[in-house]
């Protein structure tokens, strides 16, 4: 269970006002319900994962945790550059009291990257970052995975392989999705909330939820066309 408890989180404008993220926002998410948050592009989905894993500190209110809860799946910001990959797996690997020795079998395996294991990871190119990072969330095994739109690693092959290991996760874990793709959230998700000028709205169904999104979507387009007319 993840517990959002009167969540504000805002940043400080030049001109001296407030971006709000959320604005005491309270929701539970919980064990078995893959979970997609539904926002238009700079409503701050990707800040909301961050808080969620504890990785930023909300303005207010808290977050309370009783699962485990990984990174968001596909952001390679949370490996650090000047470690190896055997590094940054050990260290990940005795954060969350998982078996390193299992732990690399995985990552070897998943990633085949072979001797680069042994390098600092700031000397991968990004597909073999991209490749780490989602090896190593795949290898722990989290109650909750957090996921920052779709992700997408390698070549076709390896896609297709790194899909297969996340759906035999699926089966064992929960999955929050962020994104602005109707498509994924379908895919991965049995429910949606829209975040919409700082607020969660919370409906009865997806496709409900669905519709919403597409409506704020529509009304977002037509204010860019009227605007876009007004200079022409």
């Amino acid at each position: 269970m993840i517990r959002m408890e009167n969540l504000t989180k805002k940043f400080r404008l030049k001109n001296g006002g407030y971006k709000y993220v959320l604005d005491d926002v309270s929701y539970t998410f919980e064990e078995g319900v893959n979970t997609g948050i539904l926002g238009l592009n700079g409503t701050g989905k990707s800040t909301l994962l961050k808080l969620l894993c504890g990785s930023s500190l909300p303005s207010s209110g808290r977050v309370t945790r009783n699962s485990t809860i990984s990174w968001p799946v596909g952001f390679t910001g949370f490996v650090v550059g000047n470690l190896t990959g055997y590094q940054n797996l050990r260290f990940i690997s005795r954060i969350y009291k998982s078996d390193y020795r299992k732990d690399r079998r995985f990552v070897e395996e998943f990633t085949e990257l072979g001797d680069y294991l042994n390098e600092p990871v700031k000397t991968y190119s990004s597909g073999m970052r991209s490749k780490l990072n989602f090896a190593l969330s795949m290898a722990i095994g989290f109650d909750f995975y957090l996921i920052d739109e779709a992700f997408s690693v390698g070549d076709a092959a390896f896609r297709k392989k790194g899909e297969e290991i996340f759906q035999q996760r699926m089966k064992e874990s929960t999955v929050i999705v962020v994104s602005h793709s109707i498509s994924n959230i379908t895919k991965l998700c049995s429910k949606a909330v829209v975040l919409d000028q700082a607020k969660f709205h919370t409906y009865e169904t997806l496709d409900e939820a669905v519709e919403v999104y597409k409506t704020l979507g529509a009304k977002r387009t037509a204010a860019v066309n009227r605007g876009a007319a007004g200079k022409a």
